[in-house]
């Protein structure tokens, strides 16, 4: 190629932005159709998911740059965040996502040292570091990928295993989208965001959830359930009004025993 015509640093640089718009602009436009076809069970979300990140030809930094101007940040889940540190409440991400894109969102919005307390429960991938490949490393042999359903239910038998004196654990679940909806039945609170797929799942379904705008509403609710337990426990007499059965957030052992998800925080970008 003559010299004459190799770009300048300048359009360089301009070339890079407007690529990530377009991208930005493709993928969403894209990712709809995708979540159509999900939903009429035309394709399975592992297909879907294989072919979105399968298309990005990209090296891993380059290709975050264009996400990050995509992503959606719930004001409110940094507080929530710091509720869960300050009463010792496990918080993991479960996600239909892969691992390395969710760990750099999450370090970058909330900073390595708090995302530190987060611990995510995804698919791993394998990215070519020149970019000309990203491939999905499944959590599981079948069409979603990686089925949260079973996610949850290995959550929940280990954390049986820490619990004492018959102290039965509890699944807290938050979502919203398609990838969701397996999980829907494990929980036992689960939060699904106002107006998106898994509401309307749990409306079509019979499912009993609590919907919600921000994580505001999620932590409002979570405190409310806490003291409604401790008042139980207290000599109260009120009874418990997830599990009669158990002390759910003091009679556990020196581990947390608690366990709540939430997938796909607005904070996170997943490819359906």
């Amino acid at each position: 190629m003559p010299a004459a015509i190799t770009p300048t640093s300048a359009p360089e640089v301009k070339s890079l932005t407007n690529l990530a718009n377009e991208t930005a602009t493709e993928c969403a436009e894209r990712r709809s159709i995708l979540d159509e076809q999900i939903k009429n069970g035309e394709r399975s979300f592992r297909e879907v998911s294989e072919e979105m990140w399968g298309s990005l030809h990209v090296p891993f930094d380059d290709g975050f740059k264009v996400m990050e101007k995509s992503l959606e940040i719930d004001r409110d889940f940094q507080e929530f965040h710091h509720y869960c540190i300050g009463n010792n409440i496990p918080f993991n991400v479960i996600s239909a996502g892969l691992k390395p894109v969710l760990r750099r969102v999450l370090d970058a919005f909330l900073g390595e040292e708090e995302s530190a307390h987060i611990n995510i429960v995804a698919n791993d991938a394998k990215i070519a570091e020149d970019g000309s490949e990203w491939k999905p490393i499944w959590r599981h042999d079948n069409e979603l990928g990686h089925d949260k359903a079973l996610s949850v239910q290995e959550a929940r038998k280990q954390a049986e295993l820490l619990c004492d004196n018959g102290t039965i654990p509890l699944i807290v679940f938050i979502g919203d989208g398609v990838s969701d909806l397996p999980a829907a039945r494990e929980a036992d609170v689960l939060f699904a965001r106002r107006g998106l797929r898994l509401e309307e799942y749990c409306v079509e379904n019979n499912i009993s959830y609590t919907p919600f705008d921000t994580f505001a509403d999620i932590q409002r609710e979570i405190e409310r359930i806490r003291q409604e337990d401790e008042d139980k426990t207290s000599g109260m007499g009120l009874p418990a009004r997830f599990n009669p059965r158990a002390n759910l957030w003091r009679r556990v052992s020196s581990k947390n025993t608690v366990p709540l998800y939430v997938t796909n925080p607005n904070v996170v970008p997943t490819p359906a």
